[in-house]
């Protein structure tokens, strides 16, 4: 059986990630651990016919928020022998929903397209986790993909208080829709432990999330941490059943593009005989850059290749 973390006042960090913080678990390399997580401030709450999480009113009331904003994260886990320099594999074996809603906001000077949406406005949106479906305020449903926008290391200890809000090296709000169950991320390790938490958990979304948000809920998730210590990564990366991934964050989408692309070049010359042209070439012809998100402050692109053209 997994160690388990449920989401409570004294496990979860609510808007920011920090080295210093004490680990609310440890495991050693290769477990797994199931980790509930849960979703949004007082006024994302549902009307009285919802399942509302008791551990979410007890986080509301009881948990500070240094930063005033941000996601609540479970965690930290720390994983035995994992030093700065070392990469966490983190495979995402599960992730499903924990409740029967989810919600939506719009926020002002918020989104892709602040300047046309200046009002605010929040969305209770009903799931059913029997179906995998989301009802939607308009009459149709769409299918749940379940993932957790925000999954990182700590940051570097110099760096202190770091929002959740903006992607980074290390992780956090990436938002990948394609980091669903099966998926396998790898991240960049900053502090002894790797101290490992999660959030954000996104029932579905769209590539960019452009109106700020996705249909934010509670999921739980089961991974397994393992220390890598033949790895070296700059910034996260994944893999999927059948493509691999590089992401790059950066407040001009255009360089975060050349960024992703230059990072899936090197990788694929690190895993063949490939010369930088080769590579580059290859990535005219077979490689996806899509966008990750618009709305965090430092953008996001993701580079996708299939596997088979590079095992």
């Amino acid at each position: 059986m997994p160690d388990r973390l449920p989401a409570a006042p004294n496990t979860v960090h609510w808007g920011f990630f920090d080295a210093r913080l004490k680990p609310a678990i440890a495991v050693e390399s290769g477990a797994e651990v199931e980790i509930e997580t849960v979703s949004g401030a007082p006024d994302a709450l549902p009307g009285e016919r919802f399942e509302v999480p008791e551990a979410l009113i007890r986080i509301h009331a009881e948990t500070p928020r240094p930063l005033g904003s941000g996601h609540i994260l479970t965690g930290p886990v720390a994983v035995a022998g994992a030093v700065p320099g070392d990469v966490l594999q983190v495979d995402i074996l599960e992730a499903r929903l924990g409740t029967d809603w989810g919600w939506n906001a719009l926020r002002p000077l918020g989104g892709a397209l602040p300047e046309d949406f200046p009002e605010g406005r929040m969305v209770t949106i009903p799931l059913d986790r029997e179906t995998g479906e989301a009802q939607m305020p308009w009459g149709r449903t769409l299918a749940c993909r379940p993932f957790f926008g925000v999954m990182g290391t700590a940051p570097p200890a110099h760096w202190g208080l770091v929002s959740t809000i903006q992607p980074r090296a290390f992780g956090g709000n990436i938002d990948c829709k394609e980091l669903t169950a099966g998926s396998v991320l790898y991240l960049p390790v900053f502090a002894d432990g790797a101290l490992f938490s999660c959030g954000d958990g996104h029932a579905v979304q769209g590539d960019g999330e452009v109106c700020l948000t996705a249909v934010e809920t509670a999921l739980t998730g089961r991974f397994r941490l393992t220390v890598r210590k033949d790895m070296t990564l700059e910034a996260p990366m994944a893999e999927t059943a059948d493509r691999w991934i590089q992401f790059a964050f950066d407040a001009s989408l255009d360089r975060a593009a050349r960024i992703a692309l230059r990072r899936m070049i090197d990788f694929i010359c690190l895993r063949s005989n490939l010369s930088r042209e080769d590579a580059y070439m290859l990535c005219s012809l077979a490689c996806d850059l899509r966008i990750t998100q618009l709305v965090n402050q430092q953008q996001g692109v993701h580079a996708m290749l299939d596997k088979q053209l590079i095992p």
